[in-house]
């Protein structure tokens, strides 16, 4: 897949734009989030903003996961532990 090979940029937001994300404890929940997808070759991290009310993320997926995927299952996890 093209997009596989090229970084991507990718913003998600809080609904309402709350600032939900602004405690400690919910950027630690995306950093390890991201560091376990790290971890297990899932994808390649360039870098990453932590907003109260938003993430930014410059990230490209390995080739042997899909980023519809990937996407699904960082924002599944995150949201289930916030």
């Amino acid at each position: 897949m093209l997009e596989q090979q090229h970084m991507a940029f990718f913003t998600a937001t809080i609904l309402d734009w709350k600032h939900l994300l602004k405690p400690d404890k919910y950027k630690d929940i995306i950093l390890s989030s991201l560091r376990f997808l790290v971890e297990n070759e899932r994808v390649q991290v360039y870098g990453f903003v932590i907003m109260p009310n938003h993430i930014h993320l410059l990230w490209k997926m390995e080739e042997s996961h899909k980023w519809e995927d990937v996407q699904r299952d960082f924002l599944k996890y995150t949201a289930q532990q916030i």
